[in-house]
């Protein structure tokens, strides 16, 4: 299947590495596949974001929600939810015409700036519509321009307990995910090449969460919101060394 991808043996097992510490991350703290895996994996290949990467990522939280279905809350995700697919459906609209580069300067300062509000103490108690709203806009189109979408949405969520915040955060992402792939193959940017390279990475995401019910039960814990800043803040940092590469 890899001789007929634009990606070698050594690159595929590179990028599924990256994957099982993404998937473990995400299947222990709600979000952050994407934000691990996204700037590496545009450095093993940059075939491999956004639309591949979103492909991996729409699984596990499928996965994450059917374990801790019993956190949900569908009072969030309906108002959510249409902002992630308004923020998509602009996102497609502009992601052909900006740089790459520039979409990740952008987006990676946004994310440090959201994660600096929040360390000074700057987030909703109690997020509001409103929040929600807004958060899942910015999600969507971080999502569907650089398959990274999850800071918006932690932060708002970020004083949640964690089986909460992980069936919430999972039961946005997968109707966004597949709304901002719908996007992206509407403006060229997903196919057959991207399906396909995206499916073949899908062994490394079942690991991961396989790992993660180790380890989510210990991020349930008062520091849950540090690790939730510190991945937001390792992302946006990684967005923006990406633009520069």
């Amino acid at each position: 299947m890899l001789e007929a991808l634009p990606l070698t043996l050594t690159e595929w097992l590179l990028a599924s590495l990256v994957l099982v510490g993404g998937a473990i991350v995400q299947g222990s703290v709600g979000f952050g596949v994407a934000l691990v895996g996204a700037p590496l994996l545009f450095l093993v290949n940059p075939a491999l974001v956004p639309a591949p990467m979103l492909i991996a990522g729409l699984f596990l939280p499928a996965l994450i929600l059917i374990r801790d279905r019993a956190g949900l809350e569908m009072g969030p995700v309906a108002w959510a939810v249409p902002g992630f697919m308004g923020g998509s459906i602009l996102a497609g609209g502009v992601v052909a015409a900006l740089p790459e580069g520039g979409l990740a300067l952008v987006f990676g300062s946004l994310v440090l700036l959201a994660v600096a509000l929040s360390a000074l103490g700057w987030a909703p108690a109690h997020p509001r519509r409103g929040h929600l709203a807004a958060a899942g806009t910015l999600a969507g189109f971080m999502a569907t321009a650089t398959s990274i979408g999850g800071p918006p949405l932690a932060l708002v969520f970020q004083h949640a307990s964690g089986h909460r915040l992980r069936a919430t955060l999972s039961a946005i992402f997968v109707p966004g995910g597949l709304f901002a792939l719908l996007s992206l193959a509407a403006v060229g940017r997903f196919g057959v090449t991207e399906l396909t390279l995206g499916l073949s990475l899908l062994p490394a995401i079942f690991a991961g969460f396989w790992l993660s019910s180790f380890t989510a039960h210990a991020l349930d814990r008062s520091w849950l919101r540090h690790a939730v800043l510190a991945v937001s803040a390792v992302a946006g940092v990684g967005a923006v060394v990406r633009a520069f590469i």
